[in-house]
């Protein structure tokens, strides 16, 4: 008998139970996946990307062996199966283990009573999704504005929403959300403002004040793993930096300061980004367009 089986055979049902809730959710052993489920392109694409060395070896090595070193599975004598953060990134539908792994963008032209609503969802690899939905937010919604003067050279430039607060904030929110409830990220755009939305919470070593004055310190981090592959592939940055990259992109394109909102029961989190006053004076009624000398999509 094997020391593992040995161990699991010693350890009651409620031992194993909460053995497992100390492990955090992305670094846990799926049991409903298989080896199989992990796609190696991803793999490879993602290895290459980050100028690993072990994209070499995922070109003759063993597969298997390859998922061992990027420590996205787990070999016991009996089985080799994956961990969440490994389906999260490098499987094609990480929403067939993971219900709702998805970004929602819902625009409200007309504003939130209006009948007007332009919905577009993004599934996929986490790290794929958050970049498709981050360039369809860029393509789509953010928009340039081009203020010339009569008596100087330099026009004033200035965008609806500076694409690096929007970047930062949905980076946070595909890193920081919980992947084992069922509820999307919804991204809401209004014409005066884009709220990201996001289940649960922060932890509570994040204070309301802390929120309200954005001097946040978090101590406990939910997807450490998950954070460590979004920095490799530079869609986060390091613990307690997105507060302040996402107040100086605001503050450097004259925009209105954020609002980060949660409750007593940490069961939800908002960034409410705010439009720059010079939009906010654009008629709802008025469709996003680009006007030659005067406005342009970023």
């Amino acid at each position: 008998m094997t020391l593992a089986r040995n161990l699991r055979l010693r350890l009651s049902g409620s031992d194993l139970f909460n053995l497992a809730n100390r492990v955090p959710f992305d670094d846990r052993i799926n049991h409903e996946a298989e080896i199989s489920d992990l796609n190696i392109t991803l793999i490879q694409n993602y290895l290459k990307e980050v100028k690993s060395s072990l994209y070499e070896k995922s070109k003759t090595g063993d597969f298997v062996e390859v998922c061992q070193d990027m420590n996205i599975v787990s070999t016991l004598p009996e089985y080799t199966k994956p961990k969440n953060v490994g389906l999260m990134f490098f499987s094609m539908e990480p929403d067939k283990f993971f219900p709702y792994t998805q970004i929602d963008v819902v625009q409200f032209p007309s504003g939130l009573g209006g009948n007007d609503i332009i919905e577009k969802i993004f599934k996929g690899p986490i790290h794929q999704l958050l970049r498709d939905a981050l360039q369809y937010i860029k393509n789509v919604i953010i928009t340039e504005k081009v203020v010339k003067h009569p008596d100087r050279a330099e026009a004033d430039r200035f965008f609806n929403f500076p694409y690096a607060a929007v970047e930062e904030a949905l980076s946070n929110a595909v890193y920081h959300r919980a992947y084992d409830e069922r509820e999307p990220i919804e991204v809401r755009v209004e014409n005066d403002r884009i709220e990201i939305v996001s289940f649960p919470g922060p932890d509570r070593s994040v204070t309301m004040e802390g929120l309200k004055s954005y001097r946040v310190s978090n101590r406990r981090y939910r997807n450490r793993r998950i954070g460590d592959f979004l920095k490799e592939l530079h869609l986060a940055e390091g613990r307690n930096t997105g507060f302040k990259k996402i107040l100086d992109a605001l503050e450097a394109n004259g925009s209105p300061k954020p609002e980060f909102e949660t409750d007593e029961d940490r069961s939800y989190f908002i960034t409410r980004l705010f439009a720059h006053e010079k939009f906010v004076l654009v008629s709802h009624e008025e469709p996003k367009r680009s006007q030659k000398g005067a406005e342009k999509r970023s």
